[in-house]
């Protein structure tokens, strides 16, 4: 549905040019939005796989394990639409103190991405809503290694700025100025929290970070911060457990569509077009999600049944495919500590599992100090990142 301009233009000035600023009408659209056929079926199968998604967190013994691995794949894929080279290895070598293979600032935001995840849950969980404090201090979390830590963390933004284009007069969009952001977020602040009445929740991540995005209201980290907003809003709800759902890959494969939509929800009102988009979106990274998880349980099964064969042995290499199994690149000390097994018996089970099955590959090709990774584990993270 087409309701034309969703906001109103201010004349606005950054880097010495004048521009028009969009400052966009309070959330929820008016008129109201239309649920058409097409509309709901897409929302019916989102709906549903957000269902099977959500399942895995009782169903699945191990499903504590899949979201440590699956939350930083996730952080990889956002951080990687803003820019960085980092992988899902680099960030895991990082983490356990071991140099990645590309700039240390790439690998720095990447692993603030997971700690700013980590801390919105927990003061969601301490009962904070969704607000412009509880924002500001993921906003924090997340800008404090890397580049981002000279970009004000948790705090608005005091300048204007615009995206797209080499000066603000031909940008592809201009936010609002910086004292129009106390007003739009407040409004974005009563809506997420139902002031003006409910809205469902997987309408409201969509609406909400559309909004967001659009108010930009700080410096940098504004695509990162609002593609959380989405499992944050969700996990609130209570449609999610655990966040389990992120799209960046999906707005990262179908980069100009999303770019394009949210730009067609400023400038003609559509915010269905932006909602069948949306649901698209939930229903394929949850039905692959729940793939995943299928096949990296299946994956340690079959492993597991192999290792049962190599005798004596058995017992110790059990434990430190486990121990792979929760975190899927390490080292002889760090698999020591997860098991209790001497680093002698630590050895000679990696030895079994690397030369006689394949299962873990040595990435530093040294002599001392070296680092294994359970090679079938990661390509199941990683297969559906490579477009």
């Amino acid at each position: 549905m087409h309701r034309g301009l969703t906001g109103t233009y201010t004349p606005s000035i950054a880097g010495g040019h004048t521009c028009q600023a969009f400052i966009p009408h309070p959330l929820p659209p008016a008129p109201a939005l239309v649920f058409d056929d097409r509309l709901q079926a897409r929302l019916n199968d989102a709906l549903l796989a957000l269902g099977r998604l959500d399942a895995i967190t009782s169903l699945q013994p191990d499903a504590r394990l899949f979201l440590y691995s699956y939350v930083r794949k996730e952080a990889v894929m956002s951080s990687q639409i803003e820019g960085t080279q980092s992988s899902l290895s680099d960030l895991l070598l990082y983490e356990m103190d071991a140099q990645p293979g590309v700039p240390i600032d790439d690998v720095q935001e990447v692993s603030s991405y997971v700690h700013a995840l980590d801390h919105g849950l927990a003061r969601l969980r301490d009962g904070l809503p969704l607000s412009r404090r509880l924002l500001c201090e993921v906003h924090q979390a997340l800008m404090t290694a890397g580049r981002g830590i000279q970009r004000s963390p948790g705090e608005f933004r005091r300048n204007q700025v615009w995206i797209g284009g080499h000066r603000a007069d031909e940008a592809h969009f201009v936010p609002p100025p910086p004292d129009r952001l106390d007003d739009c977020f407040a409004a974005l602040e009563r809506f997420l929290n139902d002031v003006d009445g409910p809205t469902a929740p997987v309408i409201k991540a969509a609406l909400a970070h559309v909004q967001f995005e659009t108010i930009h209201p700080f410096m940098d980290g504004n695509g990162r911060l609002g593609r959380l907003l989405i499992p944050l809003v969700l996990v609130e709800a209570g449609v999610l457990q655990e966040p389990l759902l992120y799209l960046s890959v999906f707005f990262k494969r179908h980069r100009q569509t999303y770019y394009d939509l949210l730009q067609q929800v400023r400038t003609h009102g559509d915010w269905e077009a932006w909602l069948r988009f949306f649901a698209d979106a939930i229903a394929a990274t949850a039905t692959q999600a729940v793939r995943t998880a299928q096949q990296l349980t299946a994956l340690h099964a079959r492993d597991k049944a192999r290792l049962a064969t190599i005798g004596r042995l058995s017992g110790s290499a059990l434990q430190v495919l486990d121990a792979l199994y929760a975190r899927p690149i390490s080292s002889i000390a760090a698999l020591t500590r997860a098991t209790g097994l001497t680093p002698a018996t630590v050895g000679k089970a990696v030895d079994a599992l690397e030369t006689q099955f394949g299962i873990v590959r040595e990435l530093t090709g040294h002599r001392r100090n070296r680092i294994y990774a359970y090679s079938a584990y990661i390509a199941l993270l990683n297969q559906d990142t490579d477009d």
